[in-house]
Parts: structure tokens; C-alpha cells; sequence
């Protein structure tokens, strides 16, 4: 039996080359609604998704990012976690019975998981249409530049991108983690017991890198790993989110 889904799922490769090829408005609402029905903590539906339309903002997105597929693809949709809402909803005495809850990190964390269920939805549909999509942490390189070119009001803030077009190349599919490394029964596995799966996979990774067709490198898992975290980045983000008046508490 084939189930078409995770069929999907698992061919997923990020593609960051798009022909010059615009969504449908249908393709578009497609992908809305699919990431619509994703699960959502107590149904507050703590996000929101702004497509960009506009050239000149996805160029200015695209300078953020660094990355010329921010402005070249079919479209591009930047997710927000959003309480915003949420607080609009009440009277002034609602709203100041709110704050204490809406500014801890246990709501903050309610809005990023909502966003982010509702964005590997929005990528699987994507994908299903036969569309390619590659997810945008780059909109982060400059927090509070994408938070004024969007206009986002207090307690909304941009957490990525997601960049979805025709894809224009086919890049190797990476490799990822062993089962026994992300899957542990009952209780967390000692580390001394993932690593002999990790060593492994690091060799397995090295292989890739060395044979696929572009960008050939000498790379292990672990040395990316040990790099990325020796070099803090971003560090204004968490001065961005109290300034937004969340993830205070």
C-alpha cells in the first residue's frame, strides 16, 4: 500500500533555486488553509501568515536574509507568532488581567509551536502540488528590520520564512540522524549511547559531502555542530522579544 503523504514527507529536500514562476491565487489558499488545520494549543491559532507580494519588500527581506531566494521564488510567506490577537479580543480590564499570562515563556512557546505546526503543514502541501519549499531562519539576521518593514505590532513577531516555487534544480536529498540517536523509549538515552550512531553518521555524512554534485566539502555532523555553537548569533533577538512584550516571565 503507498500512502501518498508520507511518501511526500520523506522525498523532502530544501530547494533554494526557483524558476520564475508565480503561484496561483488557488495555490496559494491551498497552502493557507492546509497550514490552517494543523494542530493548535487550546485552539488559539497563535499565528499569523503574511505573503509577500510586494517586489521592493521581498528585495529589503532578501537583503536581511542574504539569500537571493528570499525575492526569487513563486511566493513568499513569513509566519509570525501572534498573541496580539488574542489580547484585542478582551475590554481594557481584560487585556491588563492578560498581560501577566501573555508575557511568559510558556505562551511564547505556544505561539512558536502553533506557527511552526502550521508551517510543516503549509511545506508538506506545498510539496504535495509538486512544489518545492525551503524554510527561512535568515529572516532572524536582523529581527527588529523585518518587525518595521511588516509593521508587526506588539506581541506578534517574525519567527521565519518560507520561500515556495517551482523548483529549478533537484539537489541530493541530506542525510539525517539515526532513529537510535532522535528516538530514545521511556526515558532520555546517556549520550555515551547515541554516540556510537553519531560517529557513524558522521561518516555517512563525510560520504555525501564528498560525492554530491555541488558544493563538495570534507564536513562531519559534529564538526558543524561544535562550530554553529562556538559562534553565538542573533543576539538581539532577546531583547527583541521583551521589547515586544513577550517571553518576559
Amino acid at each position: 500500500m503507498t500512502y501518498k503523504a508520507i511518501e511526500t514527507i520523506l522525498n523532502h529536500r530544501s530547494i533554494r533555486k526557483f524558476k520564475n514562476q508565480k503561484l496561483t491565487v488557488e495555490q496559494v489558499e491551498t497552502i493557507i488553509e492546509a497550514a490552517q488545520y494543523a494542530s493548535t494549543s487550546s485552539y488559539v491559532m497563535a499565528y499569523t501568515i503574511i505573503g509577500i507580494t510586494d517586489e521592493k519588500l521581498k528585495e529589503e527581506l532578501a537583503a536581511v536574509s542574504g539569500q537571493p531566494y528570499v525575492k526569487d521564488n513563486g511566493h513568499l510567506f513569513v509566519f509570525c507568532g501572534d498573541l496580539h490577537r488574542s489580547e484585542q479580543l478582551g475590554t481594557s480590564e481584560q487585556q491588563n488581567a492578560m498581560q501577566e499570562s501573555l508575557e511568559t515563556s510558556e505562551q511564547f512557546i505556544v505561539a512558536t509551536v502553533d506557527a511552526a505546526l502550521a508551517a510543516q503543514n503549509a511545506a508538506t502541501a506545498a510539496e504535495d502540488l509538486g512544489l518545492g519549499i525551503c524554510f527561512l531562519g535568515s529572516l532572524r539576521n536582523d529581527i527588529n528590520r523585518v518587525n518595521e518593514l511588516l509593521q508587526l505590532p506588539d506581541k506578534v513577531i517574525p519567527l521565519f520564512g518560507l520561500a515556495v516555487g517551482y523548483p529549478d534544480h533537484q539537489p541530493e536529498q541530506k542525510p539525517r540522524l539515526p532513529l537510535e540517536v532522535v528516538y530514545h523509549q521511556n526515558f532520555y538515552q546517556p549520550f555515551e549511547k547515541q554516540l556510537p550512531f553519531i560517529q557513524e553518521f558522521d561518516e555517512n555524512l563525510k560520504s555525501y559531502y564528498a560525492k554530491r554534485t555541488s558544493n563538495k566539502r570534507v564536513d562531519t555532523w559534529t564538526a558543524q555542530i561544535t562550530r554553529k555553537f562556538s559562534n553565538p548569533i542573533r543576539l538581539d533577538v532577546t531583547p527583541f522579544l521583551k521589547m515586544k512584550n513577550m517571553n518576559k516571565k
